[in-house]
């Protein structure tokens, strides 16, 4: 019959019916029992089947928002790492703009020291032309190279312009030179100077290229082995050279 049909096929919703008839014979129900036996079951049937769809619901939903959740993480990591990138492209840009600029700026700072160190020679150059002319640097020039020599026979190299200065200066400086070495070391000692028939550069003019020099003296002897430079050209070269940092510390002071 009908009950027995929905026993078969909801045993275990069926128990609970089943032990309440279990007294009684099956048998004997009248329909009006059975039926009202078969709408309890299929009560308790939807009622399962109800939790059961909430169950389900209920894991879908958890399911969705764990997918969602992922998602979301997933996506915000992804703007994390590209606003990390950008800002490190921005960071990376600002550093190298930044090393550009001061790199940019020392140059030019070592540019204006520059130019301001070759200003100062340029001036000392000027002034050192007519310096040259005198007859007691020129002597002064004569009697350094002499004390660097020490030699019985030099011969004295000059511009050709400078020839008569210089020939007049030769008389004093073999005097001077003697007297020195007398005074430092009692010994007397006597130096012969000629002109030498080979020149130095002539002066330098302006818009001119090629080889100048401002005046002074070149030194040599032994057959031109050994030779001493006490141009105006050197010195100047050489005083600039150790001034250097003096100068740099006058004008710059906080570079």
């Amino acid at each position: 019959d009908i009950f027995a049909h929905a026993i078969r096929a909801h045993p275990f919703a069926a128990a609970p019916i089943l032990r309440a008839r279990a007294p009684r014979d099956l048998g004997t129900m009248d329909s009006k029992e059975a039926q009202g036996q078969i709408a309890q079951m299929i009560s308790f049937i939807a009622a399962e089947a109800a939790d059961r769809a909430t169950e389900i619901q209920k894991k879908g939903e958890e399911e969705f928002s764990i997918e969602v959740h992922r998602l979301i993480t997933e996506q915000k990591e992804k703007v994390r790492q590209g606003y990390e990138k950008k800002v490190k492209q921005i960071e990376t840009k600002y550093a190298i703009a930044r090393s550009m600029a001061i790199n940019k700026q020392r140059l030019e700072k070592i540019k204006a020291r520059q130019e301001v160190m070759h200003k100062i020679e340029n001036d000392a150059r000027a002034k050192l032309v007519s310096e040259a002319q005198a007859p007691a640097f020129v002597t002064k020039l004569i009697v350094q190279g002499l004390l660097m020599l020490l030699e019985d026979s030099v011969t004295v190299r000059c511009r050709q312009s400078d020839v008569a200065l210089v020939k007049g200066c030769l008389a004093g400086a073999q005097d001077e030179y003697s007297k020195l070495i007398k005074k430092e070391t009692g010994a007397e000692k006597k130096c012969v100077l000629v002109i030498d028939t080979e020149f130095l550069p002539p002066a330098p003019v302006s818009g001119k290229e090629g080889a100048s020099c401002l005046g002074g003296v070149l030194l040599h002897c032994q057959a031109g082995k050994i030779s001493i430079d006490n141009t105006v050209d050197v010195r100047l070269r050489l005083v600039m050279e150790q001034a250097k940092p003096a100068i740099r510390g006058l004008l710059f002071p906080a570079a």
